[in-house]
């Protein structure tokens, strides 16, 4: 049974940091892209940043660009979001997701998902 679960989410203040992981296990996923996806009370489901498992190509959000960065550890088999500089805009329930090949930044894409952390940032 293929697993997504994400823990470091919790409560910090305007400028500090927060490091999410993504704990996959279940299958291989080294044909797999994996993002992360945040969504704010009212809003949409956005994709934040992805990383692929073969290669490592990432891609970040307009909004994260410079304050963010998706890395992987593949004998963890483990995903992170290292979040540097949040802002009260940053509030949200993180998710973890996966889809076989390619990076897309539609939620309903990716096949495996996680149930999410909480990430509140205080100003």
């Amino acid at each position: 049974q293929v697993q997504l679960v994400e823990s470091g989410g919790g409560l910090v203040q305007s400028g500090g940091s927060l490091r999410l992981s993504c704990a996959a296990s279940g299958r291989t996923f080294s044909a797999y892209a994996m993002g992360w996806f945040r969504q704010a009370p009212g809003k949409e489901r956005d994709l934040v940043a992805t990383i692929t498992w073969i290669g490592g190509s990432t891609y970040y959000a307009d909004s994260v660009k410079g304050r963010f960065t998706i890395s992987k550890d593949n004998a963890k088999n483990t995903v992170y979001l290292h979040m540097n500089s949040l802002r009260p805009e940053d509030t949200a329930v993180y998710y973890c997701a996966a889809r076989r090949g390619g990076v897309l930044s539609g939620w309903a894409a990716y096949e495996y998902r996680g149930q999410g952390t909480q990430v509140t940032v205080s100003s």
